[in-house]
């Protein structure tokens, strides 16, 4: 067995390394994702454009204004004269929120009475929109005990003190979301991919017919395919997990062993669905296509990487279960952010365990029944 699987083993290798260009792009795809996707995913919200419609055009509206747009949250885009100005601007996305101050502002905050600012926003993107009004909410609310404590000499002491603490990612920076979930997204993008036209490559030139006649058995002809891949794809995880530390400053709290670890688990299952794939195709197209309809955008959809999965309908969270992503993505995120260790993450790992031997169990018999 040892033998025929390590000739199956250095004839995958000497094929790999005959062809540099699609080596080198399994390394540079890997790192153009996680380039694109970092910068491109950015979830935090700020400078937010405002165009502003003050009726009033006191020092009191001007006033509120300027403390509006004075921290990061808004900046002043323009101001307007009109409803249909404001929601000219509205309709070409110049503007997120716009602010209309009525009449008699200042007069009525003068005079102790609570004053009225109509607001409006663009609810095209709800969590912007969301956090948007969040801003906008607790502006007014400091804004107005400003208020009283200036109409009646004393400072306004609020019945309840809110003291939040921010844990694993205190400054709330969506990188630090991103990346760690972009491990799992491009791990099972690019290995899948490569590994699913190895077998159907052999096909359309022939020569999987030598391996027809030959004693080897499937097993040790797919552990043969799959260790080439697993080392290829390890490798992308180390050069993306090292740019995503060293490049985007990603915050590591926890064992980089036991991450090596899982990650390893996670590439031989992903490697090992593209082999699968390859032995139920019959062209390069087609095996191409599967490998990304059923690899990379269940990974974006059902992994929890953008869209959080306890949000989903219940049978939704239940589908999300068949896809490996959504377990590493756990794990990334645990380990990296959080710091967790293994017994917390014993669950995730051991369903992916189970998921790399089913698929390649599943890989072995279906090359065995082409065999036949």
């Amino acid at each position: 067995m040892t033998r025929r699987f390590i000739a199956v083993l250095i004839k995958e290798v000497r094929e790999i390394w005959r062809d540099p260009y699609t080596l080198s792009m399994a390394i540079a795809l890997p790192l153009i994702f996680l380039f694109l996707f970092a910068y491109a995913t950015n979830l935090d919200v700020g400078d937010l454009p405002l165009a502003v419609y003050d009726q009033d055009q006191t020092r009191a509206s001007r006033d509120y204004v300027t403390q509006l747009t004075t921290g990061d949250q808004f900046y002043l885009h323009s101001q307007v004269w009109s409803e249909a100005e404001l929601k000219r601007l509205m309709d070409r996305d110049a503007v997120q929120v716009g602010l209309i101050i009525p009449p008699g502002f200042g007069e009525t905050l003068q005079a102790g009475r609570p004053a009225m600012v109509q607001t409006w926003l663009d609810g095209s993107f709800p969590p912007t929109a969301e956090v948007a009004t969040g801003y906008v909410t607790a502006f007014n609310q400091v804004y107005s005990a400003r208020q009283v404590a200036a109409l009646t000499g004393q400072a306004f002491r609020p019945a309840i003190v809110v003291e939040p603490r921010v844990w694993y990612n205190p400054d709330l920076k969506s990188v630090n979301f991103v990346v760690p979930g972009l491990y799992a997204v491009i791990l099972l993008a690019f290995p899948p991919m490569l590994s699913a036209l190895t077998v159907v490559r052999e096909k359309e030139q022939g020569s999987i017919q030598q391996i027809f006649v030959s004693p080897i058995r499937p097993a040790e002809f797919i552990l043969g395919k799959l260790i080439p891949y697993g080392v290829i794809a390890f490798v992308e995880m180390l050069t993306i997990f090292v740019v995503g530390i060293g490049w985007f400053r990603v915050p590591f709290r926890g064992d980089l062993a036991l991450l090596l670890v899982a990650a390893l688990i996670y590439v031989l299952g992903a490697v090992g669905f593209g082999l699968l794939i390859s032995t139920l195709t019959s062209s390069q197209l087609a095996a191409s296509l599967a490998a990304l309809v059923l690899t990379m955008m269940p990974a974006l959809i059902f992994s929890g990487f953008f869209y959080p999965i306890f949000n989903m309908p219940s049978v939704v969270q239940r589908v999300t279960h068949l896809f490996p992503a959504r377990y590493f993505v756990v794990i990334a995120r645990g380990i990296g952010l959080k710091g967790v260790d293994l017994e917390t993450l014993w669950p995730e790992l051991r369903w992916m365990l189970a998921y790399t031997l089913v698929v390649f169990a599943l890989a072995s018999l279906r090359f065995k029944k082409k065999v036949g």
